[in-house]
């Protein structure tokens, strides 16, 4: 099994230095993101799309996968307080969400780190992060929870692992969520 971060042109495993430290710290932040917002508040999940497609280059190649790999993908804004914070992106291989993720197709509202985290079988890469633009493959869905608003957007991903088959994460995190962290 492979457990490299998953790298593309615009990912970096590190964040860049000029980034306020809190920002630095949250990209790279180990552990469930949703349990680290629920120390900032009360967290509501709200499904956005879940649908099957074939893998973006991008994504495909995070997981190892060819591109046009058909996946299976879910997309939720994530929302502290009732303000929209981080939009979400996960996908599998199509094959693996009917058999080792499967537990992804039934999550409904809630977290996918519910299914992740309680389980010793599952391994997690190294994150990557990188500002999104129109390259990344979420950059259209987290550009829409922000209703259009021009502004950075900086979003981090890593890939988890369970009997070989990768799930990858991409977590992006709107300016609201970093208002409340400089407030807070």
């Amino acid at each position: 099994m492979i457990l490299l971060p998953p790298t593309v042109r615009g990912w970096r495993n590190c964040t860049p230095p000029s980034l306020p430290p809190a920002q630095q710290h949250w990209l790279l932040r180990p552990g469930a993101l949703t349990a680290g917002l629920r120390q900032l508040g009360s967290v509501q999940l709200r499904v956005l799309r879940e649908y099957a497609c074939g893998a973006p280059a991008d994504e495909a190649h995070g997981m190892g996968l060819m591109r046009n790999t058909p996946v299976w993908v879910r997309e939720v804004i994530m929302a502290i307080d009732d303000e929209d914070c981080v939009v979400a992106r996960s996908l599998t291989p199509l094959s693996a969400s009917h058999s080792v993720w499967q537990g992804m197709r039934r999550l409904r509202t809630r977290p996918l780190a519910d299914m992740l985290y309680h389980d010793r079988s599952v391994t997690r890469s190294a994150f990557v992060c990188r500002q999104l633009d129109w390259a990344a493959a979420f950059y259209a869905t987290a550009l829409r929870a922000q209703r259009g608003a021009d502004c950075r957007l900086w979003a981090r991903r890593s890939v988890f692992w369970r009997a070989t088959q990768p799930l990858l994460v991409a977590e992006c995190f709107l300016p609201a969520f970093w208002r409340r962290i400089q407030t807070g």
